[in-house]
């Protein structure tokens, strides 16, 4: 009789667990927006493809945006590969995504064919530099040259597909934000944090951000993310917070611009996956090192 019971709760399980994976599509946008072209906006693309999305779909060995896998997911949910962002019609933008789909999906998470993808999401980004990003990557730079290739698909298992859907969940649409002046450091700062994911890896954990109110994402800022570097090599995120013991307390502005553009930090060489910010200029560096002063010092030593 008790056999039969465990066996009854395992079927009834099994059956949550694969309505919930079975749960993928969602509405998406079709509207009407077009991006709109000028030097200003693809040279604005450019800098933030590089800088928001270049950790992950920037693939060093051909220098171009054709994507990469995805280390930092866990084996157990399956295997995620970044996309293909050149031009590519086989591989790559065209002809699926409209400019409206790209919006959409930068904001919301769900893609072109209703699929939500929970790993790039930008909500908070302004109108002004999602239409840079789009500018540039319907340019002919090289970067985002058609490229027809994939690294690899994406495939989640069913143990993927019950995390994905049990836990996180398309964002609002929010157009109309706009891009925090220069004459505003901090509010400038904490909107690139915020777009450029310094809050993904720099918080507890890449599991328990919170996009659209990044603040109440667990251990904001102060690291203990676990990372993949180099050779699948593990890398703990640093504490950025302005505690003088275990963050950058001590950082004089100056010291801030080489760690972040050089990746060269006062007490030694910062690793990948921290990329260096070469494209951002020294104003948006300095916002951030404005913004970062302001947010509550924490406590966290890293091993």
């Amino acid at each position: 009789m008790m056999k039969n019971k465990w066996i009854a709760v395992i079927i009834v399980m099994a059956a949550v667990i694969i309505i919930v994976s079975c749960r993928t599509h969602f509405d998406h946008i079709k509207d009407g927006y077009s991006a709109t072209a000028s030097p200003q906006a693809l040279e604005r693309g450019k800098v933030l493809l590089y800088t928001s999305c270049g950790g992950c779909h920037y693939n060093h060995t051909i220098n171009k945006f054709i994507g990469m896998r995805i280390l930092d997911v866990p084996g157990i949910a399956g295997k995620v590969y970044s996309a293909n962002l050149t031009r590519s019609t086989s591989h790559g933008i065209p002809p699926h995504y409209t400019d409206a789909a790209l919006k959409y999906l930068l904001k919301t998470g769900v893609a072109y064919d209703g699929r939500f993808i929970p790993y790039m999401l930008r909500p908070n980004m302004s109108d002004e530099d999602i239409n840079a990003i789009i500018v540039y990557l319907r340019s002919d730079d090289p970067a985002v040259a058609a490229a027809d290739t994939t690294v690899g698909i994406t495939h989640y298992n069913i143990f993927g597909k019950f995390y994905m859907n049990s836990h996180a969940k398309p964002l609002p649409y929010t157009p109309g934000i706009k891009t925090p002046s220069e004459n505003e450091p901090v509010a400038l700062g904490r909107y690139l944090v915020d777009n450029l994911a310094c809050f993904h890896c720099h918080s507890k954990s890449l599991t328990s951000l919170n996009y659209l109110y990044p603040e109440q994402s667990k251990g904001y800022l102060a690291g203990g993310a676990k990372l993949k570097g180099e050779q699948g090599k593990e890398v703990i995120a640093s504490n950025i917070t302005p505690d003088k013991q275990t963050g950058i307390g001590n950082f004089t502005k100056e010291q801030f611009r080489k760690a972040v553009k050089d990746g060269e930090a006062p007490d030694g060489k910062l690793e990948p996956p921290m990329p260096k910010f070469q494209k951002l200029d020294n104003k948006e560096v300095d916002a951030i090192y404005a913004y970062l002063q302001t947010v509550p010092a924490k406590y966290n030593k890293i091993q």
